[in-house]
């Protein structure tokens, strides 16, 4: 089981998981063209894609659709409240959309993902785990904070992709307007690094040994900042995991799940 980010940040968001013939996408907020160029990276296509996964229907995680959909038959996969609105804005959507629910497991190829919701200021936001008999990859990013269904379904996750949006200090001193910066930091916006730092320490304690941190803001962030307050929590807990952060614009290193017995 493999992950490849493609994009992570406020800009546009878009993720591959693969398990032998299996590839997933998570989400698809960036240009048809540098989705389709990263894939061809990996000697893959479009044609190649078993679904794509949404979690929301904000821009940055959706910004493709429009094209995908007129010249792909990727099925995508959706909360009824977030399929309702990419729908409203992609007509071509409807065909591809397959309504799924939080909780309610399902099976994509050889792949087993399971749905549960987050804290975000849109209809239906959803997150991802993603099960095999060798391993699990799971998927917490635009979330104000860890819902409790969250927590639950990633337990024991092997590699976790997790949003550490945004140092507190540097949003509150930033150049954003008061009302957006309420909105980050509020209970429906993005988690912090420290924020991450407790989950990760939490992750770390229940069997992850691997942390992809995601979705890191251009403008409160920096990747040292992010890695610094998670690395230093894991530290003070004596807790060991392998910490990284996803780049912003580029496609990823491969992050291999190692075979493992599938926890839960």
């Amino acid at each position: 089981m493999t992950l490849h980010t493609i994009a992570s940040g406020s800009e546009g968001n878009c993720l591959l998981i693969s398990c032998g013939d299996t590839h997933i996408l998570v989400d698809a907020g960036i240009s048809t063209r540098r989705i389709t160029t990263a894939l061809a990276a990996l000697g893959l296509q479009m044609a190649d894609m078993d679904g794509i996964l949404l979690t929301h229907a904000h821009h940055d995680h959706t910004a493709a659709l429009n094209i995908l959909c007129k010249h792909h038959e990727t099925p995508l996969f959706a909360s009824a409240g977030t399929a309702a609105q990419v729908c409203e804005k992609c007509g071509m959507a409807q065909y591809r959309m397959r309504i799924v629910r939080p909780g309610e497991a399902f099976s994509l190829g050889g792949i087993t993902v399971t749905p549960f919701p987050t804290a975000h200021d849109a209809w239906g936001s959803m997150d991802y785990r993603l099960d095999t008999e060798t391993g699990s990859i799971g998927v917490l990013t635009d979330t104000g904070y860890v819902t409790d269904e969250a927590y639950d379904a990633l337990c024991g996750v092997d590699l976790l992709v997790l949003e550490s949006n945004h140092d507190i200090e540097a949003l509150r001193s930033g150049p954003y307007p008061y009302y957006l910066k309420e909105r980050i930091a509020g209970p429906r916006g993005h988690l912090s690094n420290d924020d991450a730092a407790r989950f990760a320490a939490e992750m770390a304690r229940r069997g992850t040994k691997e942390i992809v941190l995601a979705h890191l803001s251009r403008e409160n962030n920096t990747p040292a900042m992010a890695l610094h307050a998670v690395q230093r929590t894991l530290e003070a807990h004596g807790l060991t995991a392998a910490v990284t952060v996803a780049p912003r614009s580029e496609l990823s290193r491969c992050y291999e799940v190692e075979v493992s017995p599938c926890r839960k």
